[in-house]
């Protein structure tokens, strides 16, 4: 299908006047067969003003197309793209799960202003909004585990080590690729619980056994919360990045391998993360009919901002550590060592 025939696409000048008009209807909508809209920036606007307000208001994601990437107009996107090629796997992801994108977007849009306590319950609840959802539910009936992962490792999900000041935390389920499982999550939490409660520790590493730092959540354990309100709860008491951002800044994470969704989303709450070149980073969430819902959308859009976290989560493309580093996700490259 042509792209340009499945969505609407814009001018600036279009975009001015349905702006600027008062009986205007959204040309686009998230129960429609345009779930985004596409804004060809190649012209500058003449009132750009009122529509990156308008912009801001839409139920649905914004795709700014061509153009300069600063121009105030591109940023008020909620993600920007050099020319409709490069869009297109954003679009195709965004037909699939318009719901979820058009959520996602909304609240990268309002929650880059609140104060990180209150972004983070504001994520939760779109998350939980989500599981409830007809995309996830969809997602879930077709490939809902029977079993959890079968884990084979010796320890602790988290081996804790003490040298002085300095407390080493690694994470110890290389079997299941150090998955964020329930026991994993639990024990983190534990771990940045004896951090924060020890003034004598002045600094605080973490890193991963096995391939990868993490592949994200254990999807053999998703839809396993008895409610979403649950789930919810849950978030707000037991989440290791609302933790790891209170000891920020005396934290280094190193990262290796996959680091996918929670496996970048934690990490990204730290002062510094330092990546092995072999590190790549991907947001598969939407694939499932959800968003990040491990911090995500806070600790990594106060890292690379808005647009680019959007593009990761709307494309599911992966990035390399070059480009996590050029971006500020990463804040240095180590040896292979």
């Amino acid at each position: 299908m042509d792209a340009q025939a499945a969505i609407a696409v814009i001018s600036t000048e279009q975009l001015s006047a349905l702006a600027q008009s008062p009986l205007t209807i959204n040309p686009c909508s998230p129960f429609s067969d345009r779930p985004l809209l596409l804004c060809d920036l190649g012209t500058p606007s003449s009132d750009w003003r009122s529509a990156a307000a308008w912009l801001r208001q839409l139920p649905c994601p914004v795709l700014g197309i061509a153009g300069d990437a600063q121009a105030p107009l591109a940023r008020a996107c909620d993600t920007w793209l050099p020319d409709l090629a490069a869009a297109s796997d954003c679009i195709d992801n965004i037909r699939r799960r318009p719901l979820a994108a058009a959520i996602l977007v909304q609240l990268l849009r309002f929650s880059e202003t609140l104060p990180l306590a209150d972004a983070l319950q504001a994520e939760s609840l779109a998350y939980a909004t989500l599981q409830g959802g007809a995309e996830f539910q969809a997602w879930l009936a077709g490939n809902r585990s029977e079993a959890a992962a079968t884990i084979r490792d010796d320890g602790p999900a988290v081996l804790l080590q003490r040298q002085q000041d300095t407390l080493q935390l690694t994470l110890n389920r290389p079997s299941n690729r150090n998955a964020m499982s329930v026991e994993l999550r639990d024990a983190l939490c534990e771990a940045l619980q004896l951090a924060l409660a020890d003034d004598a520790i002045e600094r605080i590493e973490i890193d991963a056994r096995g391939k990868c730092f993490s592949t994200g959540g254990d999807v053999s354990e998703f839809g396993s919360a008895p409610d979403t309100a649950t789930a919810h709860l849950v978030r707000s008491l037991a989440l290791p990045g609302r933790l790891l951002a209170r000891c920020a800044q005396r934290t280094r994470v190193i990262v290796h391998g996959a680091c996918i969704g929670s496996g970048i989303e934690f990490p990204a709450f730290a002062a510094q993360i330092a990546a092995r070149p072999n590190a790549w980073f991907q947001l598969p969430e939407l694939k499932y009919g959800l968003i990040p819902g491990a911090g995500g959308c806070v600790s990594i859009a106060r890292r690379i901002g808005r647009q680019r976290t959007a593009w990761m989560v709307l494309s599911g493309a992966r990035i390399d550590a070059q480009t996590a580093l050029a971006w500020g996700l990463v804040d240095a490259l180590l040896d292979s060592a």
